[in-house]
């Protein structure tokens, strides 16, 4: 491997941020959601097929193997390796809805191809072409317009990309053997080793791939006659994809199509980007069923649980997911979680069932034939159809993995592994992986899964410190292998791939004869082994316990954390420097360094992360909403810059603090200062990209609204104003006297800073509120308050702390030692003052006078049950900030949303 030459090759080839080799991106991709971890030379990110060919061109050229990677969720070490990381997050979100019928040329029947699960497609049939850098929810948003969906359905497809779904052949909870990516691809464009593209949605490319890669031709046709000609193989083949099976290369695609590039094509679905590099795909999309019903199904025991799934299923349950006792403990203290579950016994276990159909006569149709099964339910079945309930409950069962990584012993290792039984021999295979457990001292070890298809998936947490826990481990593989391949004719892997962890035993389970097949796909269609060196083809048998993960103990936030990559989609700086997943990896990797005498190497991470990890989180919170176990990376980060914090600097934000009113007037003067500096000077010198003000020039309520009827149009006229009857005054109130007001109208710092004597943001709601009869009393703008985040955000806890004590002190007098509600303008600041906790008991107290209300929960409730006659606009976008997903009131948001338009989008 010639490292050298290839980063001096692609650094001139692509701009510095795109192609890193710095320490602290290297050790940010040495591991992804699995248990191993391998630092890579460099990372790319490239935009288009040109750079990505470049790459594979360089890495031939120097010996350097390539692992594409997209979200980085992949459990089986698929998504490491030491060569070059090619990221693909940030760029490749292509998604397009296609309502054409997509019948290629030549026709599936001149290429003898099997018509998809789906059937062919008709009139009216939906397409999406996706790109491997986007995620399957977002996807899916898309197709929602058209009550639409994409087959797989993984717990993980909110951070899950396309390249990864289709890459691992992924399937998921309700989608199955039958609707997995393999079965729903309708064409594919891809990369191979020479740098040549082909895509199956054009004609022309058949011939070309012919003629341009003769040899992969030949050998793909050898090895297809090979297969059709020996009926064990072709039955090996049909038997192992009757239950779900990722493991090693798709050899179905031999016996399901003709044509060379079509079965290659199908071959690089779960190919875990061994074989080329996927640039674009054409899905067929299901029907989203608009009516569901969801229950967890509570049983005595495990065997009792797994004997119902056969006549559910018959049912027609579109979903079981089974859950052990152990797996529900870890969730019993989930927020919503029904109180009974903590009171089950050692033995109970449950399944999560859900039917889906087009009407709501259908559905209450599936509801009572279920209850008239009569199953041996210890808990009465509830079908719930509220969909706040049902997201519920789906959390619960998506949380898992990474909610038993959260309560495992500090300094060990999460690892998951995926198996699938023939559906009859279900209840005693897990009873003999209950055996196991025990036998190997695997005490916390969880069972869940998807039963419907007899795919499980359990959860066991060690240390890899020294020698005699990897050889526990070793003979645990072994005897799970035993179990799965030898005893019940199983899938070592069903959906997560096979990856570095199963590639010892991918002849195990498949034999021979088709593990020479599968060695010889590599060979013909890699042959310079540049595509994710080591996975899924690998001589060495010990491979799966090499690079293994250790997890030193470092701080709280960080040893929750299993790395799983739920938080990474709602973090902002995720493309700039690090994510919260990233933000952990490197504090990590900080502390093996410094375990193992490498105090250079941890002091130049630690260099980099002053910018990368601290300077550029935005404390938002937002991880913790998506993270199965709420870790907010955010605490971690207002902890580490806390201690950078010098005397001076925390003296000077407590100087501030105390004197907020001097500073508001002084940063308001700065501004309009600026704001006029900027319109004298124009587009001229440094200003020259600083976009001049818009400034509404009048407030102008509609003159046609009845006074006090409440009817309320939607046009105010052109923006905020200059001062009217409904502004106030600098350094005065509302002029409305407490003991006739309703709320009294905190407004944030952010808000005063942002205005000027004339214009004020809470016009608007002061006017609605005198239609509709409500007095407002609002903050005086120089009241210097402040709800103390901005402060904290920034690690200076005591000049927040101070922040809080003197708003409370202030806000008792102003709402008559709390007899008035607080509306808070903007949520952000609601949502920190819900949470105050104050140490000092006396605080404390006077805190819980006061009462904070967010402006939607007020929009919400009170004035929304007074509107009439809404001129509703055509349609309205929303974009809820963070608070509101934390504290919840999306569905309000909306519901305001939905009030003043005919569509609403989020």
């Amino acid at each position: 491997m010639n490292s050298t030459a290839f980063i001096k090759a692609l650094s001139a080839f692509f701009p510095p941020e795109r192609f890193k080799t710095r320490s602290i991106d290297l050790y940010a991709y040495a591991s992804d959601a699995g248990f191993y971890e391998i630092v890579p030379i460099a990372v790319c990110f490239p935009k288009n097929e040109a750079e990505i060919t470049e790459i594979i061109k360089q890495g031939v050229l120097c010996d350097v193997p390539l692992t594409f990677r997209a979200g980085g969720t992949s459990l089986s070490g698929q998504t490491v390796g030491e060569g070059v990381i090619v990221d693909l997050s940030r760029a490749w979100k292509n998604v397009e809805l296609i309502y054409e019928n997509l019948t290629p040329n030549p026709s599936p029947k001149e290429r003898g191809i099997t018509p998809s699960p789906l059937g062919r497609a008709g009139e009216g049939s939906v397409f999406v072409r996706v790109q491997p850098g986007v995620t399957g929810g977002v996807v899916n948003q898309y197709l929602k317009l058209k009550n639409r969906k994409i087959g797989p359905d993984p717990s993980s497809i909110n951070s899950a990309m396309m390249g990864g779904i289709l890459s691992n052949n992924a399937s998921g909870m309700c989608c199955g053997v039958k609707y997995n990516s393999y079965h729903t691809v309708k064409s594919l464009r891809f990369i191979l080793a020479d740098g040549k593209c082909y895509d199956t949605a054009q004609a022309a490319d058949y011939e070309r791939f012919e003629r341009e890669q003769y040899k992969i031709f030949t050998k793909l046709a050898e090895l297809k006659n090979q297969i059709i000609n020996n009926e064990s193989l072709i039955t090996k083949i049909r038997d192992k994809y009757q239950i779900k099976n990722t493991v090693g290369y798709g050899l179905n695609s031999f016996l399901d199509y003709e044509h060379p590039l079509d079965i290659l094509a199908h071959l690089l679905i779960g190919a875990e980007g061994t074989l080329a590099f996927i640039a674009e795909a054409v899905l067929e999309t299901l029907p989203d069923k608009p009516c569901k019903a969801t229950a967890l199904l509570v049983f005595e025991n495990i065997n009792d649980a797994c004997l119902a799934i056969a006549p559910l299923k018959e049912l027609g349950a579109e979903s079981l997911e089974l859950m052990d006792r152990a797996s529900l403990r870890s969730v019993e203290n989930m927020k919503g979680l029904p109180e009974y579950v903590k009171r089950l016994s050692e033995s109970a276990a449950a399944l999560l069932c859900e039917f889906q159909t087009f009407s709501e006569e259908e559905l209450d149709m599936f509801i009572s034939q279920a209850k008239s099964l009569q199953l041996p339910v210890i808990q009465e079945l509830n079908f719930t159809k509220d969909t706040e309930e049902q997201i519920l409950l789906w959390k619960i069962r998506k949380g898992m993995f990474p909610a038993v990584g959260a309560v495992r012993a500090k300094g060990t290792t999460v690892v998951l592994e995926d198996i699938a039984f023939p559906l009859p021999s279900l209840a005693t295979a897990v009873a003999d992986l209950q055996v196991l457990f025990r036998k190997f001292e695997y005490h916390d070890a969880i069972i869940f899964g998807h039963a419907k298809d007899g795919n499980l998936h359990f959860v066991i947490t060690q240390s890899f410190d020294t020698k005699d826990q990897i050889d526990r481990y070793a003979l645990f593989m072994d005897q799970v292998v035993d179990l799965v391949v030898n005893k019940y004719k199983g899938s070592l892997k069903a959906e997560h791939g096979t990856g570095r962890n199963m590639a010892p035993f991918v002849k195990t389970e498949w034999g021979d004869e088709a593990y020479q097949i599968m060695k010889a796909l590599k060979e013909v269609i890699d042959p310079f082994n540049i595509f994710n060196r080591g996975v899924i083809i690998n001589t060495d048998e010990l491979l799966h316990l090499k690079n293994l993960k250790k997890t030193p103990v470092v701080e709280d936030e960080v040893d929750k954390c299993i790395e799983c990559g739920f938080c990474e989609q709602a973090c902002p700086s995720r493309n700039l420097t690090l994510s919260p997943r990233k933000r952990i990896v490197i504090r990590r990797a900080q502390q093996r360094l410094l375990q193992a005498g490498n105090s250079a190497k941890a002091s130049e991470l630690e260099l980099y992360y002053h910018y990368d990890g601290l300077e550029t989180c935005a404390i938002d919170g937002m991880c913790a909403s998506d993270c199965p176990v709420q870790i907010n990376t955010g605490d971690l980060v207002k902890k580490l810059r806390k201690k950078e914090h010098t005397f001076i600097e925390n003296g000077l934000a407590k100087l501030i603090v105390n004197n907020l009113k001097t500073t508001e007037k002084a940063l308001r003067f700065g501004l309009k200062t600026f704001d006029k500096t900027r319109n004298i000077i124009g587009n001229w010198g440094m200003l020259k990209n600083i976009p001049k003000s818009v400034r509404p020039t009048k407030f102008n309520p509609s003159p046609t609204l009845p006074e006090g009827e409440g009817v309320v149009p939607l046009s105010f006229g052109e923006g905020l104003g200059v001062r009217s009857e409904y502004s106030h005054p600098v350094g005065e109130g509302s002029g409305v006297r407490s003991e006739s007001a309703d709320f009294l109208v905190f407004t944030s710092c952010v808000s005063r800073l942002m205005t000027n004597q004339d214009v004020h943001d809470v016009d608007y709601l002061k006017y609605i509120a005198k239609q509709l009869k409500f007095n407002l009393k609002v903050l005086p703008l120089n009241s210097g308050l402040c709800c103390g985040q901005a402060f904290s955000s920034k690690g200076f806890e005591a000049a927040s702390l101070t922040a809080q004590k003197n708003s409370v002190d202030q806000l008792l007098q102003l709402t008559d030692n709390g007899r008035l509600p607080i509306l808070v303008d903007v949520s952000s600041c609601s949502q920190y003052f819900l949470h105050y906790n104050f140490i000092d008991k006396a605080y404390q107290e006077k805190y819980r006078k006061l009462r904070f209300l967010d402006s939607v929960d007020v929009v919400h409730d009170h004035i929304l049950p007074k509107l009439q006659n809404i001129q509703k606009l055509e349609s309205l976008t929303l974009h809820p900030n963070c608070s509101l997903h934390k504290m919840n009131k999306l569905s309000k948001y909306k519901k305001i949303a939905e009030t003043l338009a005919n569509e609403v989008h989020i």
